[in-house]
């Protein structure tokens, strides 16, 4: 686990759930600020994209052979589907990849943004938003829609993925935890489409239970 730095109002256990946009209409547009670049994947990424995932993961381990797990199957399709940002100095502080939903992939496959990084120091910035547009950008010419993985513990993270008009996946959200988990992120972020979300699960919810209480009776 890396350095990452965790919002101090995190107090709660993470909780993975999933994410999910149907079309990419109307995708935010940004760049990256001054001083950064943007280049594509190289043959020896690999230890580069390793050291970064170590840097800034916060939760769990980053494995020695992860990047082969996640990539190594379709490693000819990187180049054109994997990006590094770069500094003014050359170093690489970032990563973000424009995949498949499945392995191996079929031609009904949603996109996937996968594996979001970004070097702690260099957090806070808005590179996480100038990548999300290459990558949203990239899966616009093969998929109809896009869906990703994160957690509770990254709540600024959601943040951006909301912004970009992904919305929780409601088939987990019947999931307690995983409810609970979205509430815990809203507890942080207080994001308006979110409240609405919640706020007509909860609705829902309430009408099966009154409608399940006239059935008993």
């Amino acid at each position: 686990m890396g350095s990452a730095r965790i919002d101090p109002r995190v107090t709660y256990e993470d909780g993975s759930f999933h994410m999910v946009r149907d079309g990419f209409d109307d995708v935010p547009d940004f760049a990256l600020p001054a001083g950064y670049r943007f280049r594509g994947f190289r043959d020896s990424d690999d230890a580069v994209w390793t050291a970064l995932q170590r840097a800034a993961e916060p939760f769990f381990d980053i494995a020695d052979g992860l990047f082969e797990e996640q990539y190594g199957p379709q490693r000819a399709a990187l180049p054109e589907r994997m990006w590094f940002v770069e500094s003014d100095a050359g170093q690489s502080v970032a990563s973000i990849s424009a995949w498949w939903e499945n392995e191996p992939p079929t031609p009904q496959d949603r996109g996937r943004i996968h594996w979001v990084v970004v070097h702690p120091e260099h957090q806070g910035r808005g590179l996480s938003k100038a990548m999300m547009t290459k990558a949203m950008t990239r899966l616009a010419q093969s998929h109809s829609g896009a869906v990703l993985g994160t957690s509770s513990g990254r709540p600024w993270a959601v943040k951006v993925y909301l912004d970009f008009g992904f919305l929780p996946d409601t088939a987990e959200l019947v999931k307690p935890e995983i409810l609970q988990a979205w509430r815990d992120v809203q507890s942080v972020i207080g994001h308006p489409v979110l409240e609405r979300i919640l706020a007509r699960n909860q609705a829902n919810h309430r009408g099966h239970t009154a409608s399940a209480r006239k059935t008993c009776d």
